[in-house]
């Protein structure tokens, strides 16, 4: 490898010196969110415990609520990317669950690199009880899902606007996501692999789920399905 082409592939100095700030940054602040409390917490707490001042904080970040999500956000960008990388002849679902499984495969040692799994784990359960969180995080899905349909048109080679079924593809995939990801934050298993099997279980009961008949014809004796139960008749 010349020089040059060390250059291009290694960050310079300045760069990884930025980087370990807005990292250090991220983690203190999560850390002080999961442990006291999202709206306890200050940004003169975050910038005291990294040693910085408050101008670099916000050279990073925005606001509280953005340095909240930059996990996430990295996390929906590689699924993004790996949807725009799916090969043409795979059906939407099929797409999207190979993106989102292929996403996972890399994204542990990624989130890794800034804070560790069992923090993220701490943080989504945050999200979920803090309501102004909460609501940010439903408003960021719905921008995602949004994105992600119009991806799907174009990969089907549809109009968005006029033909439903990339926005109903999304909305059961995210449906399934936002399932997966309470069921992970509730449980004992703060794993990457955790999370990337309970995705794929579930995932893989979506196109059955949706298809068929669901409720059993009645059995001799008039017993009748009880909710919950979705599985066709064999």
């Amino acid at each position: 490898m010349t020089h040059g082409q060390s250059a291009v592939t290694r960050p310079g100095l300045r760069e990884r010196k930025k980087q370990r700030t807005r990292d250090a940054l991220l983690r203190a602040a999560l850390e002080l969110f999961t442990t006291q409390g999202y709206e306890r917490t200050t940004v003169d707490e975050i910038v005291e415990a990294v040693d910085v001042s408050q101008r670099t904080f916000f050279r990073y970040f925005a606001s509280k609520e953005e340095v909240t999500f930059a996990v996430q956000e990295m996390v929906e960008s590689r699924f993004i990317a790996e949807l725009r990388r799916r090969p043409a002849r795979e059906a939407p679902f099929e797409a999207m669950r190979r993106a989102v499984l292929c996403a996972w495969n890399s994204i542990g040692e990624a989130i890794e690199e800034v804070i560790t799994v069992e923090l993220h784990m701490r943080t989504y359960q945050m999200i979920e009880s803090t309501p102004s969180l909460l609501a940010a995080h439903m408003r960021r899905g719905i921008a995602l899902e949004n994105q992600i349909a119009r991806l799907i048109a174009e990969r089907e080679g549809l109009d968005v606007e006029r033909d439903p079924r990339p926005r109903v593809a999304v909305a059961a995939f995210s449906g399934v996501m936002r399932v997966t990801g309470q069921l992970w934050g509730q449980g004992h298993d703060s794993s990457v692999e955790a999370l990337r099997h309970l995705t794929e279980e579930y995932l893989d009961q979506l196109v059955p789920a949706l298809a068929g008949e669901w409720r059993r014809p009645e059995g001799p004796e008039g017993d009748v399905p009880q909710p919950g139960d979705v599985h066709a008749a064999g």
